[in-house]
């Protein structure tokens, strides 16, 4: 197939894990007989040092015309108190692309599970999806503050939930068809409504598939206590961008989970959950292979090409298991991988894969 993508390795940490995974697309391209146009923009702190804005009007039309869209991470303290924040390019290209969910696997390792501070008994088996709601809630809600009092109104209409939840239930679908439904009904009038519209839209459109719904609270001490339980969870905004940073501890790092960003259309936005580590931007340590997992939800959801997506993912469970391993995954005093190391490691498996 053919395809065109746009590349926006953003700032920090963030060219270095662009540059491996751009070398596992290419490496897709040669084995598998597909032609992938990149073309590289800046976006964050590096489109405000080139170009005066966080991103512009021409990055947000190539995007939108693009097939997919890859970006590295953005931000960093060299832009900290400026009139324009790298965070506004995030923000403005998810508007552009209309990407409505969130999504984020979490799979544990087994390799490499004994980089969580979580018990190993606890992990066994942990492999679900978090299907976030992006554009609604509390975050984009009317906003008030004076000196005596701030008000933050949360809002969701019938329309968002609705769409969020035929999303999740379409990846449940695919998967163990659990769907969990996380909000805090007991309280809040927006999760009575979350609440009723799931009901109904898991009842009426997709019976086959069992339903629980569970308080933001109970969600974030099950996570915990039996994370293997989960298949498929749907939620929020707010709720999501906690219990999703919550549920990265149980892979280990970080540098191991890649999300992507989705809308009504093809083209999605696909990024590695890490932000940009200024701290060791530069040195060739930071973990390569969320990047490079980001790049197979790529494959999958935009492109259509989940034969590749697979062999990308096990690719990376392979070199865990040979022990290609950056600093964030190594025990104190074994060599590490580098940044480079494990692309390259990634790339060659790909070129010679044999499936």
């Amino acid at each position: 197939m053919e395809a065109q993508l746009i590349i926006l390795p953003g700032d920090g940490i963030g060219p270095e894990v662009a540059a491996e995974a751009v070398k596992v697309l290419h490496a897709i391209e040669k084995r598998f007989g597909h032609t992938f146009a990149l073309e590289t923009r800046h976006i964050g702190g590096s489109a405000i040092d080139h170009e005066g804005v966080a991103v512009s009007d021409a990055t947000l039309a190539r995007c939108q015309g693009a097939d997919a869209v890859w970006l590295g991470a953005v931000g960093g303290p060299k832009w900290d108190g400026g009139k324009v924040r790298p965070e506004q390019g995030l923000l403005a290209l998810r508007r552009a692309l209309g990407t409505f969910a969130n999504i984020r696997p979490v799979k544990v390792f087994p390799q490499v599970a004994d980089a969580s501070p979580i018990k190993l008994d606890r992990l066994l088996g942990v492999d679900m999806v978090v299907c976030r709601e992006l554009t609604g809630g509390i975050y984009f809600g009317d906003k008030f503050r004076d000196e005596n009092s701030a008000t933050d109104v949360c809002m969701y209409t019938v329309h968002e939930i609705e769409r969020i939840v035929r999303m999740a239930c379409t990846m449940a679908m695919g998967r163990r068809k659990k769907l969990t439904s996380v909000d805090k009904a007991n309280v809040l009038e927006t999760s009575r409504l979350w609440r009723e519209i799931t009901t109904r839209v898991v009842r009426d459109e997709f019976p086959e598939i069992t339903l629980e719904h569970v308080l933001v609270d109970s969600a974030a001490m099950h996570l915990i206590q039996k994370p293997a339980s989960f298949d498929v969870i749907v939620t929020e905004n707010m709720f999501g961008d906690i219990l999703t940073d919550e549920a990265s501890v149980l892979a280990g790092s970080m540098g191991l989970l890649a999300s992507a960003s989705l809308g009504a259309g093809r083209c999605g936005l696909y990024e590695p959950i890490h932000g940009s580590a200024p701290d060791i931007a530069g040195q060739n340590k930071a973990n390569p292979y969320a990047s490079i997992l980001s790049v197979a939800l790529m494959l999958r959801y935009s492109l259509g090409l989940e034969h590749e997506a697979v062999i990308v993912e096990d690719v990376v469970s392979e070199c865990l298991d040979d022990g290609v391993r950056t600093a964030d995954l190594v025990k104190p005093g074994d060599k590490a991988a580098s940044t480079a190391q494990a692309g390259d490691a990634v790339a060659s498996r790909i070129s010679n894969f044999a499936r």
